[in-house]
Protein backbone atom coordinates (compact mmCIF):
# COMPACT_ATOMS: atom_id res chain seq x y z
CA UNK A 1 0.00 0.00 0.00
CA UNK A 2 2.84 2.37 1.05
CA UNK A 3 4.47 1.83 -2.41
CA UNK A 4 1.36 2.41 -4.18
CA UNK A 5 1.22 5.95 -2.25
CA UNK A 6 4.60 6.82 -3.42
CA UNK A 7 4.09 6.06 -6.78
CA UNK A 8 1.26 8.37 -6.97
CA UNK A 9 3.27 11.12 -5.66
CA UNK A 10 5.75 10.84 -8.13
CA UNK A 11 3.23 11.05 -10.76
CA UNK A 12 1.38 13.71 -9.19
CA UNK A 13 5.13 15.45 -8.59
CA UNK A 14 6.42 15.02 -12.11
CA UNK A 15 2.84 16.24 -13.33
CA UNK A 16 3.04 19.25 -11.60
CA UNK A 17 6.75 19.78 -12.49
CA UNK A 18 5.57 19.23 -16.35
CA UNK A 19 3.05 21.98 -16.09
CA UNK A 20 4.91 24.37 -13.76
CA UNK A 21 7.84 24.15 -17.02
CA UNK A 22 5.10 23.80 -19.38
CA UNK A 23 3.27 26.87 -17.84
CA UNK A 24 6.37 29.10 -17.38
CA UNK A 25 7.41 28.65 -21.56
CA UNK A 26 4.07 30.75 -21.65
CA UNK A 27 4.41 33.23 -19.22
CA UNK A 28 7.36 34.28 -21.15
CA UNK A 29 5.75 33.89 -24.28
CA UNK A 30 3.29 36.44 -22.87
CA UNK A 31 5.71 38.89 -22.13
CA UNK A 32 7.61 38.90 -25.16
CA UNK A 33 3.93 39.14 -27.36
CA UNK A 34 3.26 42.06 -24.55
CA UNK A 35 6.78 43.67 -26.41
CA UNK A 36 5.44 42.70 -30.31
CA UNK A 37 8.29 40.44 -30.20
CA UNK A 38 5.84 37.74 -31.93
CA UNK A 39 8.49 35.58 -32.93
CA UNK A 40 10.09 35.12 -30.12
CA UNK A 41 7.05 34.56 -28.36
CA UNK A 42 6.06 31.58 -31.20
CA UNK A 43 9.46 29.72 -29.86
CA UNK A 44 8.02 30.18 -26.22
CA UNK A 45 4.72 28.87 -26.99
CA UNK A 46 6.05 26.36 -29.16
CA UNK A 47 8.34 24.83 -26.57
CA UNK A 48 5.47 25.33 -23.96
CA UNK A 49 3.78 22.66 -26.20
CA UNK A 50 6.67 20.46 -26.56
CA UNK A 51 6.39 19.73 -22.97
CA UNK A 52 3.23 18.11 -22.70
CA UNK A 53 0.81 20.55 -25.20
CA UNK A 54 -1.92 20.49 -23.54
CA UNK A 55 -2.38 24.10 -22.21
CA UNK A 56 -5.26 26.02 -24.41
CA UNK A 57 -3.67 28.98 -23.69
CA UNK A 58 -0.06 28.03 -24.77
CA UNK A 59 -1.87 26.77 -28.33
CA UNK A 60 -4.18 29.48 -28.42
CA UNK A 61 -1.50 32.35 -27.91
CA UNK A 62 0.69 30.18 -30.63
CA UNK A 63 -2.15 30.74 -32.98
CA UNK A 64 -1.95 34.39 -32.24
CA UNK A 65 1.47 35.05 -32.76
CA UNK A 66 1.14 33.10 -35.92
CA UNK A 67 -1.52 35.45 -37.31
CA UNK A 68 0.91 38.46 -35.75
CA UNK A 69 3.50 37.88 -38.09
CA UNK A 70 1.18 37.00 -40.76
CA UNK A 71 1.43 33.44 -41.10
CA UNK A 72 -2.06 33.24 -41.75
CA UNK A 73 -2.29 29.73 -42.98
CA UNK A 74 -0.24 28.17 -40.19
CA UNK A 75 -2.21 30.23 -37.73
CA UNK A 76 -5.39 29.22 -39.44
CA UNK A 77 -4.58 25.86 -39.06
CA UNK A 78 -3.77 26.14 -35.48
CA UNK A 79 -6.80 27.62 -34.54
CA UNK A 80 -8.61 24.79 -36.84
CA UNK A 81 -6.87 21.89 -34.44
CA UNK A 82 -7.76 24.36 -31.29
CA UNK A 83 -11.87 24.43 -32.38
CA UNK A 84 -11.48 21.05 -33.06
CA UNK A 85 -10.18 19.32 -29.54
CA UNK A 86 -11.84 22.21 -27.88
CA UNK A 87 -14.82 20.95 -25.26
CA UNK A 88 -15.61 24.40 -23.79
CA UNK A 89 -18.06 25.91 -26.17
CA UNK A 90 -16.12 29.44 -25.18
CA UNK A 91 -12.92 28.18 -26.56
CA UNK A 92 -14.45 27.07 -29.90
CA UNK A 93 -16.37 30.14 -30.32
CA UNK A 94 -12.79 32.00 -30.05
CA UNK A 95 -10.94 29.58 -32.10
CA UNK A 96 -13.82 29.81 -34.87
CA UNK A 97 -13.71 33.57 -34.91
CA UNK A 98 -9.29 33.64 -34.59
CA UNK A 99 -9.37 30.96 -38.01
CA UNK A 100 -12.10 33.14 -39.94
CA UNK A 101 -10.16 35.62 -39.25
CA UNK A 102 -6.99 34.17 -40.50
CA UNK A 103 -9.23 33.12 -43.73
CA UNK A 104 -10.48 36.65 -44.52
CA UNK A 105 -6.51 37.99 -44.09
CA UNK A 106 -5.86 34.84 -46.18
CA UNK A 107 -8.83 36.20 -48.71
CA UNK A 108 -10.45 33.06 -48.68
CA UNK A 109 -14.08 35.01 -47.62
CA UNK A 110 -16.50 32.32 -48.27
CA UNK A 111 -14.30 29.82 -46.09
CA UNK A 112 -14.17 32.78 -43.17
CA UNK A 113 -18.26 33.03 -43.08
CA UNK A 114 -18.45 29.79 -42.41
CA UNK A 115 -16.09 29.95 -39.14
CA UNK A 116 -18.18 33.18 -37.99
CA UNK A 117 -20.96 31.06 -38.42
CA UNK A 118 -19.68 28.60 -36.67
CA UNK A 119 -18.07 30.31 -33.41
CA UNK A 120 -21.81 32.20 -33.17
CA UNK A 121 -23.70 29.12 -33.03
CA UNK A 122 -21.26 28.28 -29.80
CA UNK A 123 -21.49 31.94 -28.81
CA UNK A 124 -24.45 34.01 -30.47
CA UNK A 125 -23.47 36.89 -27.91
CA UNK A 126 -20.53 37.90 -30.06
CA UNK A 127 -20.84 41.20 -30.98
CA UNK A 128 -17.58 41.19 -32.89
CA UNK A 129 -17.78 38.20 -34.51
CA UNK A 130 -21.46 38.94 -35.95
CA UNK A 131 -19.68 42.28 -37.20
CA UNK A 132 -17.24 40.60 -38.79
CA UNK A 133 -19.35 38.27 -39.74
CA UNK A 134 -21.35 41.02 -41.82
CA UNK A 135 -18.41 42.43 -42.79
CA UNK A 136 -16.85 39.48 -44.61
CA UNK A 137 -20.86 38.82 -46.84
CA UNK A 138 -20.40 42.42 -47.82
CA UNK A 139 -16.71 41.69 -49.39
CA UNK A 140 -18.14 38.29 -51.07
CA UNK A 141 -21.16 40.11 -52.42
CA UNK A 142 -18.70 42.91 -53.40
CA UNK A 143 -16.71 40.33 -55.20
CA UNK A 144 -19.85 38.89 -56.83
CA UNK A 145 -20.73 42.07 -57.90
CA UNK A 146 -17.40 42.95 -59.25
CA UNK A 147 -17.26 39.54 -61.21
CA UNK A 148 -20.48 39.62 -62.71
CA UNK A 149 -20.12 43.24 -63.94
CA UNK A 150 -16.59 42.00 -65.71
CA UNK A 151 -18.42 38.88 -66.96
CA UNK A 152 -21.32 41.38 -68.61
CA UNK A 153 -18.54 43.89 -69.92
CA UNK A 154 -16.41 40.99 -71.77
CA UNK A 155 -20.02 39.63 -73.08
CA UNK A 156 -20.63 43.35 -74.28
CA UNK A 157 -16.95 43.74 -75.79
CA UNK A 158 -17.79 40.19 -78.04
CA UNK A 159 -20.80 41.59 -79.11
CA UNK A 160 -19.25 45.01 -80.31
CA UNK A 161 -16.25 43.11 -81.99
CA UNK A 162 -18.66 40.75 -83.57
CA UNK A 163 -20.96 43.47 -84.79
CA UNK A 164 -18.29 45.60 -85.93
CA UNK A 165 -17.11 42.31 -88.03
CA UNK A 166 -20.50 41.61 -89.53
CA UNK A 167 -20.90 45.86 -90.51
CA UNK A 168 -17.19 45.55 -92.21
CA UNK A 169 -18.00 42.20 -93.97
CA UNK A 170 -21.38 43.90 -94.94
CA UNK A 171 -19.49 46.62 -96.29
CA UNK A 172 -16.95 44.52 -98.24
CA UNK A 173 -19.68 42.77 -99.74
CA UNK A 174 -21.40 46.18 -100.87
CA UNK A 175 -18.21 47.24 -102.56
CA UNK A 176 -18.06 44.53 -104.51
CA UNK A 177 -21.31 44.25 -105.53
CA UNK A 178 -20.85 47.55 -106.37
CA UNK A 179 -17.48 47.30 -108.48
CA UNK A 180 -19.20 44.31 -110.01
CA UNK A 181 -22.44 46.54 -111.02
CA UNK A 182 -20.40 49.38 -112.87
CA UNK A 183 -18.27 46.89 -114.82
CA UNK A 184 -21.59 45.88 -116.35
CA UNK A 185 -22.85 49.08 -116.55
CA UNK A 186 -19.69 49.62 -118.81
CA UNK A 187 -19.61 46.51 -120.66
CA UNK A 188 -23.40 47.15 -121.78
CA UNK A 189 -23.01 50.57 -122.29
CA UNK A 190 -19.78 50.15 -124.27
CA UNK A 191 -17.60 51.91 -122.05
CA UNK A 192 -14.00 52.35 -122.35
CA UNK A 193 -12.44 50.79 -119.66
CA UNK A 194 -12.25 52.66 -116.72
CA UNK A 195 -8.21 53.97 -116.26
CA UNK A 196 -8.07 52.56 -112.98
CA UNK A 197 -8.32 49.71 -114.34
CA UNK A 198 -5.90 49.60 -117.71
CA UNK A 199 -2.55 48.01 -117.69
CA UNK A 200 0.50 49.36 -118.10
CA UNK A 201 1.31 48.15 -121.30
CA UNK A 202 -3.11 48.70 -122.33
CA UNK A 203 -1.91 52.31 -121.64
CA UNK A 204 0.93 52.81 -123.45
CA UNK A 205 -0.81 50.89 -126.32
CA UNK A 206 -3.34 53.77 -126.05
CA UNK A 207 -0.94 56.59 -125.86
CA UNK A 208 0.89 55.51 -128.81
CA UNK A 209 -2.02 55.19 -130.74
CA UNK A 210 -3.22 58.52 -130.11
CA UNK A 211 -0.05 60.02 -130.78
CA UNK A 212 -0.10 58.20 -134.20
CA UNK A 213 -3.72 59.59 -134.83
CA UNK A 214 -2.58 62.98 -134.06
CA UNK A 215 0.60 63.28 -136.33
CA UNK A 216 -1.35 61.81 -139.19
CA UNK A 217 -3.76 64.58 -138.77
CA UNK A 218 -1.22 67.02 -139.09
CA UNK A 219 0.49 65.86 -141.71
CA UNK A 220 -2.91 66.58 -143.53
CA UNK A 221 -3.60 69.81 -142.45
CA UNK A 222 0.00 70.62 -143.57
CA UNK A 223 -0.27 68.76 -147.02
CA UNK A 224 -3.41 71.05 -147.55
CA UNK A 225 -1.54 74.19 -146.92
CA UNK A 226 1.07 73.72 -148.97
CA UNK A 227 -0.01 72.00 -152.09
CA UNK A 228 -0.53 74.78 -154.83
CA UNK A 229 -2.80 77.14 -153.59
CA UNK A 230 -4.79 78.30 -156.69
CA UNK A 231 -4.60 82.21 -157.62
CA UNK A 232 -6.73 84.18 -159.81
CA UNK A 233 -5.28 84.08 -163.60
CA UNK A 234 -4.37 87.01 -166.11
CA UNK A 235 -4.41 86.67 -169.08
CA UNK A 236 -1.88 88.66 -171.68
CA UNK A 237 -3.46 89.53 -174.29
Amino acid sequence: MKRLIVATILVLQTCFLYAQKEKKYVVQGNELYKQQKYQEAEKNYRKSLAVKGKLVEGNFNLGDALYKQKKFGEAGEQFGRIAAAAQDKNVQAQAFHNLGNSLLSSKKIQESIEAYKKALLNNPKDDQTRYNLAYAQQLLKNQQNKQNQNKQNQNKNKDQNKQDQKNKDQQDKNDQNKNKDQDKKDQQNGNQPRPDQLSKDEAERMLEALNNQERGTQDKLKNKKFGGAKGRITKDW
